[in-house]
């Protein structure tokens, strides 16, 4: 059953009309402002930028928009001087598509040269277009994306071959499994908790058969919790930060909840599944790899984890790429500074503070959303290794005290990864820089 209604947005306008938009009533203009602001929503981008389009579309209208955003709804109020329009609109369920986004931004961009002499009803078919960008990738290669993205997180957290090929295979079925679950739209505690018990369980099963035909040491089961890893919820994460930043707490809050309710799900999922499966979180077996060496595989991994998460973001290829460059020097960047003795959380600050200044000088070259290159490049930075290993020893008595440094190391990095985007914002755009 549907619990959530279509909006007939062409019932608000007569499909013969010839008058124009910026001529049309205000239930019109107000529709169209409507629709922006919940396809760019929907796109998982902020209530900042969201509100930014829609008071650009009303200002070409000649009308006011107040606006109040969270992480499904907007209700807001268009005033033309005489009248008001007041509508209340909710999304049923929230995502991240980054192409559908770009066209979004290039459409809000050129609504004034291409889309002013247009009637309503024509503005809504373009609208349509747009609306009909779903994923540009099957539930494969998105299985495919996440597990190179993962098995990429393997290497940058200190994992070796083994764990890299175990977590490649689980978070690529996991993935392929929680893409099938959401497009039929399950609800989000059923997706999260099946692809991570098949990417566990998966997992396991590789190690165990490796493990009694290759006599492989059993310290490898350590990387089980990287093939999870897929479930980051990073652009809630981020966009959450910079929402709280521009004191749109509805929206940062709201966004926050929905990222936590996410880490619970999946690590206590996890939990679970290390206890049927007897698997534990311990450390990986340490690799000896020359200095150069070590450097040009972060750099490759870095890319290669991030250009697999763009693509799970549904990025295209030239958008994923140029973030996979950013992630490639920003996290370096970061994990040099992590060997140089530098506190976790501060080198995380720099490494977001560097993707945020790359993406600013990428975006002048490209016109590519800057939300859709920064927030994969630091997507991979999200600690969450720690934030499972944290979970796992608070439940356990004896090593509560461990389980609380975990997760004081995780929050203190989740604070410092937006903290460093908006820094970059505040010296890259004028207009982040005030509340107005």
């Amino acid at each position: 059953m549907n619990n959530h209604m279509e909006i007939p947005w062409h019932e608000y306008t007569n499909k013969d009309s010839k008058v124009k938009i910026e001529n049309a009533s205000l239930t019109e203009k107000s529709s169209i402002i409507g629709r922006i602001g919940l396809m760019l929503l929907a796109c998982g981008t902020g209530a900042w930028r969201v509100r930014s389009s829609m008071n650009t579309i009303a200002s070409e209208l000649n009308i006011t928009c107040i606006a109040d955003i969270g992480l499904t709804n907007i209700s807001y109020t268009c005033i033309d001087g005489i009248e008001s329009h007041a509508q209340s609109l909710s999304l049923h369920n929230t995502s991240v598509n980054t192409s559908k986004l770009a066209r979004m931004e290039d459409f809000v961009y050129h609504f004034k040269d291409e889309c002013k002499t247009c009637t309503c009803n024509e503005i809504h078919n373009q609208l349509d277009q747009i609306e009909s960008i779903h994923s540009s990738y099957s539930p494969i290669i998105l299985g495919l994306a996440a597990a190179l993205a993962c098995s990429c997180f393997t290497f940058l957290l200190g994992g070796g071959p083994i764990e890299m090929l175990c977590a490649f295979v689980g978070a690529g079925l996991g993935n392929a499994l929680r893409m099938k679950l959401i497009k039929h739209n399950y609800t989000l505690f059923l997706n999260v908790a099946a692809s991570v018990s098949l990417a566990c369980l998966v997992y396991a099963l590789l190690f165990n058969f490796l493990e009694t035909y290759f006599g492989i040491s059993t310290q490898h089961e350590a990387g089980y919790i990287c093939s999870m890893l897929f479930i980051i919820p990073g652009f809630p994460f981020i966009t959450s930060g910079i929402d709280l930043a521009k004191l749109d707490l509805r929206s940062g809050l709201e966004r926050l909840a929905y990222a936590i309710i996410i880490i619970l799900a999946a690590t206590l999922t996890a939990w679970i599944c290390a206890l049927v499966l007897h698997l534990q979180p311990v450390d990986f077996v340490k690799l000896h790899i020359p200095t150069s060496t070590k450097l040009l595989l972060r750099l490759l991994t870095s890319f290669g984890g991030v250009f697999g998460f763009s693509i799970m973001f549904n990025s295209s290829k030239k958008i994923a790429a140029s973030a996979g460059c950013i992630g490639a020097i920003a996290n370096t960047l970061r994990l040099t500074l992590v060997d140089l003795s530098l506190p976790a959380a501060a080198a995380a600050f720099i490494g977001a503070l560097a993707a945020g200044l790359l993406a600013s000088m990428i975006k002048g070259n490209t016109g590519y959303p800057r939300i859709a290159i920064t927030v994969p490049s630091i997507v991979i930075m999200v600690p969450g290794l720690y934030m499972y290993r944290a979970i796992y020893n608070l439940e356990l008595t004896s090593a509560m005290y461990i389980g609380a440094n975990w997760l004081i190391q995780s929050l203190l990095i989740v604070l410092a990864l937006p903290m460093g985007l908006i820094f970059a914002r505040i010296l890259t755009d004028p207009s982040f820089r005030y509340c107005t």
